[in-house]
C-alpha cells in the first residue's frame, strides 16, 4: 500500500505544511497539501519545487515520484489568486512570479526519473501545468483538466503551452486556451491528457501498482527512455554522442546481464 499523504516522517529537501514529501520504498510522493482551498498552489510552493526535485534526483533510493493533491476535491484548482495582488501585482512582480512557476515545472519535466500525476478532481491552471510537466497521469471518472488563463486575462507561458501542444495537438490546444472550458475525464483520456482513466475507488491503488512496477524494472533503460523520448520531442532526428552512447553502453549495465541471464533462465529479472 502507498504511504499515507498525510505522514511526515522521511521528509526530504524544503518542505513546507503546503508541500509535504515523504517515501515508501523508492516511491516518492510530493502532495499538494491545502485542501481547503483545493490545494491552488501558491509562490513558496512554487518556490520550493526546485529545491525537492533537486533533493529527489540525487537519492539513489527514490527511483520514481508520485505527485497528488491533499483531500477528496482536487489535485489542484491552480495558482493562488488570492496572493496575485501582492505577488503579482504588475508586470515586474509578474515577471519574477512567472519565472518561478516556470522553474518549477521545468524541475518536474527535467527530473531524470519518471514521474505520475494522481489526478483526482480538478486539475485546473496551475495545477494543470504541473500535472503536464510530468511523464505520466492517472486520473478517475470525477477528473476535470482546464487551463483558464482567458478567464483571468492572462498568458500561459510558451514552455507550458508546449507541452500543452505536445499532448492534444495546436488546434485542440488553441480550444482550451482560449475557451478556459473544462474537460471532463473520458474526454481529457481522449485527447492524451490522462495515461489512465480508472474508478475513483482504485486510483490510488492503480497509481501506485504502476509506480511500483516502474520500480522494478532496470533503471538505466527507463530514465534512458524518458532521456530519449523528451529529447525527441524537442525535435531531434537523429543519434547525438549522448543517445548514440545510451543506446551503445546499455551493454556494459548489470541490469542487461541480469536481463539476459533471467530471460535464459526463464525467471524474472531481479535488477539492483
Amino acid at each position: 500500500m502507498p504511504a499515507s499523504p498525510e505522514a511526515d516522517d522521511d521528509r526530504c529537501g524544503l518542505v513546507t505544511d503546503d508541500l509535504v514529501v515523504n517515501r515508501d520504498g523508492a516511491i516518492a510522493t510530493v502532495l499538494l497539501n491545502r485542501p481547503a482551498t483545493h490545494n491552488a498552489i501558491t509562490l513558496a510552493m512554487y518556490t520550493a519545487l526546485p529545491m525537492i526535485m533537486t533533493d529527489l534526483a540525487s537519492d539513489p533510493s527514490v527511483r520514481v515520484v508520485v505527485f497528488r493533491g491533499a483531500g477528496t476535491k482536487a489535485f489542484a484548482s491552480g495558482a493562488d489568486i488570492s496572493e496575485f495582488e501582492r505577488v503579482r501585482g504588475d508586470a515586474v512582480s509578474a515577471r519574477a512570479y512567472n519565472e518561478k512557476v516556470a522553474a518549477a515545472e521545468r524541475a518536474i519535466e527535467e527530473f531524470p526519473k519518471p514521474t505520475i500525476a494522481m489526478i483526482h478532481g480538478y486539475c485546473i491552471g496551475g495545477g494543470a501545468g504541473l500535472a503536464l510537466a510530468t511523464d505520466l497521469r492517472f486520473g478517475d471518472e470525477h477528473t476535470e483538466v482546464a487551463i483558464t488563463p482567458a478567464k483571468l486575462g492572462l498568458v500561459y507561458g510558451l514552455e507550458s503551452t508546449r507541452r500543452l501542444v505536445d499532448l492534444v495537438g495546436p488546434a485542440r490546444a488553441k480550444w482550451m486556451l482560449m475557451s478556459g472550458e473544462q474537460i471532463h475525464a473520458e474526454d481529457a483520456l481522449r485527447l492524451g491528457l490522462l495515461d489512465e482513466l480508472v474508478p475513483a475507488d482504485t486510483l490510488e491503488d492503480r497509481t501506485y501498482d504502476f509506480a511500483r512496477l516502474l520500480t522494478t524494472r532496470a533503471q538505466f533503460s527507463v530514465r534512458a527512455a524518458k532521456t530519449m523520448v523528451n529529447r525527441i520531442v524537442d525535435g531531434q532526428r537523429t543519434d547525438d554522442e549522448l543517445t548514440a552512447h545510451l543506446r551503445d553502453s546499455c551493454f556494459d549495465t548489470a541490469d542487461y546481464r541480469e536481463g539476459v541471464r533471467a530471460f535464459l533462465e526463464k525467471r524474472p529479472p531481479r535488477f539492483g
